[in-house]
């Protein structure tokens, strides 16, 4: 396993970061999981062994059952490793038992904080957005969780590029705790993260996080074009993220060959493809079972050659948009070394 600094903190994590979702199996998450406690103590220990620093959660996975199966698997072992876990969803019927308010993110963090059995969590993300609730009320409840000892570093999920930025010019400007990592979906079914979030968070030093590696199992290689999955299998019911399957059968033939070609999994291989853009800082996974978990954790291990790489960015590539395009044409001019005379015929 490698590690990878966590944004700009002094933390290093692992390159794959495992996802507890499918714990406890309660309520809505029952269709992504049911993995008890058993099972649960014998996916940690395996990670554990094989080098996994770094764990994440949520308070509303499975009721806080997912916090309390985590904190139980992790025992005396919770000083060695990194969790994460998040604050914004509804966790109660009442109408502030949802969202960012400093009242809500204060009596979620000390539920979170039994459940997990610790009295730290090292990264605090907020789950999403929260329009009703001023980012300066938000980020001054975090920072005081930063400064009361509860919390260690602060984290986003799910942001669009505008708020990632507003909030981190607020921190700055108030000198307050500010995000150093941005969960986010990414997957070769779904590359829209680097229109604008991928050079913010380059340019902002802002560690990325990707959740739904294998687009809801999407790539897992359970699917192609004459085979929509296994009986059961979770996407036959619960359709997220979504995919353009157009697009997405395309991904999977040129994944396809390439795991052909390196006699591994086409799960493998996207998590791989992942582990090779600069911007990522660890890839969650989640497993079931064995067998998958060990598939999964062998994905580090394996390199790309340039031609691979260039065959599953072309089949997966964006449409092209505006501004990208106008911005990429007026680049050549400043960025490519080229005779004025090359420059000027490369942009007309």
């Amino acid at each position: 396993m490698n590690y990878r600094p966590l944004g700009r903190t002094g933390l290093r994590v692992s390159a794959l970061c495992f996802g507890t979702m499918t714990f406890g199996g309660d309520g809505m998450y029952k269709v992504i999981g049911e993995t008890t406690q058993a099972e649960a103590d014998r996916l940690i220990a395996t990670c554990l062994d094989e080098g996994i620093n770094f764990f994440d959660t949520a308070d509303t996975y499975s009721s806080g059952g997912s916090e309390q199966m985590l904190g139980k698997a992790l025992g005396a072992r919770r000083p060695e490793v990194v969790v994460a876990t998040k604050v914004r969803g509804r966790v109660g019927p009442g109408p502030n038992d949802v969202g960012l308010s400093r009242g809500h993110i204060l009596d979620s963090i000390d539920r979170s904080l039994r459940r997990l059995r610790t009295d730290y969590i090292d990264l605090y993300q907020i789950h999403g957005y929260d329009a009703l609730s001023p980012w300066e009320e938000t980020l001054r409840a975090l920072d005081d969780l930063v400064r009361a000892g509860k919390v260690r570093y602060i984290g986003a999920s799910n942001l669009a590029a505008w708020h990632l930025m507003k909030a981190l010019g607020i921190s700055a400007h108030d000198r307050l705790a500010r995000f150093e990592t941005l969960q986010s979906y990414y997957s070769l079914a779904g590359r829209d993260l680097e229109r604008e979030l991928c050079p913010l968070l380059e340019s902002e030093q802002v560690g990325l996080l990707i959740w739904s590696p294998l687009a809801g199992g999407f790539l897992s290689g359970k699917f192609s074009r004459t085979h929509k999955g296994p009986e059961g299998a979770r996407r036959a019911s619960f359709h997220f993220p979504p995919v353009d399957e157009t697009r997405g059968y395309v991904v999977l033939d040129a994944l396809a060959a390439v795991a052909h070609e390196h006699a591994v999994s086409v799960a493998r291989v996207a998590l791989a493809w992942l582990l090779h853009q600069r911007v990522t800082t660890s890839v969650i996974i989640g497993a079931r079972d064995d067998a998958q978990l060990r598939d999964n954790l062998a994905a580090p291990t394996l390199q790309l050659s340039a031609a691979q790489l260039e065959r599953l960015n072309q089949a997966s590539a964006l449409p092209i948009e505006y501004p990208g395009w106008m911005i990429e044409t007026q680049a050549r001019d400043r960025l490519h070394a080229l005779s004025p005379e090359a420059r000027f015929a490369k942009v007309t």
